[in-house]
């Protein structure tokens, strides 16, 4: 039996996220929607559309602590320190003629 959903709010680096938590759905997988709304459908390190659903084995984020929030904080942080999230970023600051 799937156990009830889990739904967080919070800013990362100046983007609102919603995240979704559903322990054992379908029984047999934990999955999570990650979204941007505001700015919706903002990209992040994670997904260029602003909208990614991820499944893991059940009991990955109970093994880590259980704060939902923390690890999707430490995931964006960690694909934000790659390059090329940092162009993407970059490229935001100075424009882009050609668009």
């Amino acid at each position: 039996m799937d156990q009830p959903q889990q739904a967080y709010c919070f800013t990362w680096q100046g983007i609102e996220i919603a995240v979704i938590y559903t322990p054992r759905r379908w029984t047999v997988i934990d999955h999570l929607e990650i979204r941007s709304i505001k700015p919706e459908g903002a990209p992040l390190p994670i997904t260029n559309t602003g909208y990614r659903s991820h499944f893991m084995q059940p009991g990955t984020i109970e093994a880590h602590g259980g704060d939902v929030v923390a690890q999707v904080i430490a995931w964006l942080d960690e694909e934000a320190a790659k390059p090329a999230w940092r162009a993407h970023v970059e490229a935001g600051r100075q424009g882009d003629l050609f668009a």
